[in-house]
């Protein structure tokens, strides 16, 4: 399950995909323009996410 942690105060969030409960995994995104977005991702195909945001920060998540 994909952790995110805020660097600055230290809440967590754990993420999982509402149609099917299923834990999100951690997943990188290129962009057109070759550029990374860290990312979590449904394992049914549901959907993916941007990490979120605390203290107006994205929040980190290891790579599995």
């Amino acid at each position: 399950m994909s952790t995110y942690e805020c660097n600055i105060c230290g809440m967590s969030v754990n993420a999982t995909c509402a149609k099917c409960d299923e834990p999100l995994k951690n997943d990188i995104l290129t962009k057109d323009d070759g550029s990374e977005v860290q990312i979590s991702k449904c394992p049914s195909g549901h959907g993916k996410i941007k990490s979120p945001l605390c203290c107006g920060n994205d929040m980190t998540c290891s790579i599995d």
